[in-house]
């Protein structure tokens, strides 16, 4: 009997062992991983990265929400930092009377939109062309696509006016959209990067199904290719949105005597505007601060809702279409 006792007393410690070191090493593998990027220490020095860097582009966002929605009496009192003793809205209504807000806005959404779906159906076409057909100099054809995208808008300017005014559509806006039904100047080029390296990824097997049942190559892409581009669409499309809509250099070149102006071109012109409102004594300088911001948040409002709705798909456009390599 007592035999038996030392005999299980000897195989229980062992166990014990055993089950003190199962205990560390899972332990161990919570804390560090089993591989490198699954443990919780990697985990927590991941997040503390995420939430620093979402804090650095996010803090002039909110401080632009927070101050454009402060009384004067907040503005004033320097204990008042992040939440606001009221809601005021003056800010924003000013901002709204300055900018012209209504009409700027209309005119920008319809010049990005028309642009962006120009860019889609001009570039995509282009970079159809280049990626899936054979055609004399294709490469002196991309070789001066290239180029297009090196040079800088500030030099073709110049005869772009002299064209348009030869044309009599100076001051108009449809001299913003012109650009883009030919896939003009440094976007287009990109726009035709993108959609030539997406249908470079297609697989050439659907071209050699579509010959057999007797596609031409214009119905191959309308029928095949075009459905198969969403990502790439949607990618140019945002892009050029939202180029379009923060462009203020081609409106104040093209624009210049216009009282037609979109809304990037309105914010431009918005410090002369406060300007006289602080010299008429209309409102003080700690009121013209907060409408500035009030009226960077109206611009911003726009491209940043379309990309909150859209950016999932975005995300994964930018994946397939090969930017990202």
């Amino acid at each position: 009997m007592n035999v038996n006792i030392e005999t299980a007393k000897k195989y229980k410690k062992p166990k014990r062992k055993y089950n003190v070191q199962s205990k560390l090493n899972s332990a161990k593998y919570i804390v560090l991983g089993k591989e490198v990027n699954e443990g919780l220490l990697f985990k927590a020095f991941l997040y503390t990265i995420f939430i620093a860097t979402s804090y650095i582009y996010l803090n002039p966002i909110l401080t632009m929400v927070v101050r454009m929605l402060m009384s004067e009496k907040d503005l004033i009192d320097p204990t008042v930092m992040w939440i606001p003793t009221e809601l005021f809205f003056g800010h924003l209504t000013s901002a709204w009377k300055s900018l012209h807000y209504g009409q700027a806005f209309s005119i920008s959404l319809l010049v990005a939109v028309t642009a962006s779906v120009f860019h889609c159906v001009s570039c995509g076409l282009a970079g159809y062309a280049l990626a899936r057909l054979e055609f004399p100099f294709k490469k002196l054809v991309f070789g001066l696509l290239i180029l297009a995208f090196i040079i800088p808008p500030q030099i073709i300017v110049l005869p772009t006016i002299i064209a348009f005014n030869k044309l009599g559509i100076m001051n108009n806006f449809i001299t913003l959209i012109i650009p883009s039904i030919l896939g003009f100047g440094v976007k287009g080029s990109l726009f035709v990067i993108i959609f030539r390296q997406f249908f470079l990824t297609q697989p050439k097997e659907l071209e050699e199904a579509a010959k057999i049942d007797g596609a031409s190559a214009f119905k191959f892409y309308l029928k095949v290719m075009l459905p198969l581009a969403k990502p790439a669409i949607l990618v140019v499309f945002l892009f050029s949105f939202v180029w379009t809509w923060n462009d203020t250099y081609f409106p104040r070149m093209f624009l210049s005597d216009s009282s037609l102006l979109p809304l990037a071109s309105e914010m431009l012109q918005l410090d002369r505007v406060i300007t006289g409102l602080m010299e008429s004594q209309q409102i003080s300088s700690y009121e013209a601060g907060a409408i500035k911001m009030a009226a960077s948040f109206l611009s911003l409002l726009p491209p940043l809702l379309i990309f909150l709705i859209f950016q999932r798909h975005f995300v994964e456009g930018v994946e397939r279409t090969g930017l990202v390599e």
